[in-house]
């Protein structure tokens, strides 16, 4: 509409419409292939597609386009497009359709497919935009000040579910997530993450206490999905102008999703040979979180970066077991009030698509 309008930004009509549709269809590839692997349950129960928001990926990217074309006109454009996506974002976590992080990736997705999209006209066109006289009044930031979107492996260094006697094997899993960071100079910032991880748990055969094989049968338990926010000092040297190395710690919370435990065996009557004989429940925990990355800059404004991360979790996890196996008060007391505390320590490993501001 504004260049209807006449108003001059960075790019002409046909560069700018070539733009934004790439920017939308690199958001539309990523939030989707994230979303039906995710799996994650929206708040009010009606899919398991939330993580992450595509109406905030959509309002995101819109502001994003707008600050890209004319932020360097006039910032009231950048405020009033971030603005309105904001408000979009809150508008579905308040209409219960989306988690908080769910807002957060959707955000990150939008900002940064918005930059991969300029990053690769830009490419195409050989400069900066059809503009550039606009461009010369735009001061360059030296400070490292980034958003980027992070996907890895999860490699678990305990046995999660050990002292619930559920798991004898350091599982491998997969992190997703949001993070971010605001420096005041060119060393030091300060910065926050919100990831989403998720562990399978593997079956195990049921044995007696001699350990006598119990048959066919075995334990089967739900993966296991860690929630968690963490904020701290970050750290940044550049070796030069494509190479950046950045430390971090930080401290927060994370939230594991609840789950089942099931028995399964060809003899048991029941959908898949399965009857569920407990749920667990953990308490959220304190996080630390310390890592390391190495990050290449395609250019001032994006970079593509290895990450490393070290998370300690100490969960306290209660189980709660179904009627079908307990037959007398003592045994659904002490059933009911089972209560395990593990120790959840795992390491990153992953790419972040680093957009700095």
């Amino acid at each position: 509409g504004l260049k209807l309008a006449g108003v001059k930004g960075r790019n002409n009509l046909g560069r700018a419409t070539l733009s934004y549709g790439t920017s939308l269809a690199i958001m539309a590839i990523l939030v989707n292939s994230i979303k039906y692997t995710a799996k994650v349950e929206r708040p009010d129960g009606s899919k398991n597609n939330s993580f992450p928001s595509g109406h905030a990926a959509m309002a995101f990217t819109n502001a994003s386009f707008l600050h890209k074309e004319y932020g360097m006109v006039n910032p009231a454009y950048s405020i009033a497009g971030y603005g309105s996506a904001t408000l979009t974002g809150l508008g579905r976590n308040l209409n219960n359709r989306h988690w908080v992080p769910d807002i957060l990736a959707g955000a990150g997705i939008g900002i940064i497919s918005t930059e991969l999209g300029y990053f690769f006209i830009d490419k195409i066109y050989k400069n900066k935009g059809d503009n550039l006289s606009l461009l010369s009044r735009i001061q360059g930031n030296d400070y490292p000040s980034f958003l980027a979107l992070k996907m890895g492996t999860a490699l678990g260094t305990t046995n999660f579910l050990k002292e619930s006697e559920l798991d004898d094997k350091k599982q491998i899993g997969f992190e997703g997530g949001l993070e971010g960071a605001y420096f005041f100079s060119k060393k030091w910032g300060v910065g926050a993450d919100v990831s989403f991880s998720s562990f399978p748990i593997k079956s195990q055969r049921i044995t007696f206490d001699d350990g006598q094989d119990f048959g066919d049968h075995e334990i089967k338990t739900q993966s296991m999905g860690f929630l968690s926010a963490g904020i701290g000092p970050y750290f940044s040297h550049e070796f030069s102008d494509k190479w950046q190395l950045m430390l971090k710690v930080t401290g927060g919370y994370a939230a594991t999703a609840s789950g089942k435990v099931f028995v399964k065996g060809n003899d048991i009557d029941a959908p898949n040979h399965e009857l569920q004989i407990a749920r667990y429940k953990p308490k959220p925990a304190f996080r630390w979180n310390t890592g390391a990355s190495m990050t290449y800059k395609f250019n001032p404004g994006l970079g593509l970066t290895f990450y490393t991360d070290y998370n300690m979790i100490n969960s306290t996890i209660r189980y709660y077991f179904s009627d079908e196996i307990k037959d007398g008060d003592e045994l659904d007391q002490e059933l009911n009030n089972m209560i395990a505390k593990e120790k959840i320590n795992y390491i990153t490993l992953g790419l972040r698509l680093t957009a700095y501001f």
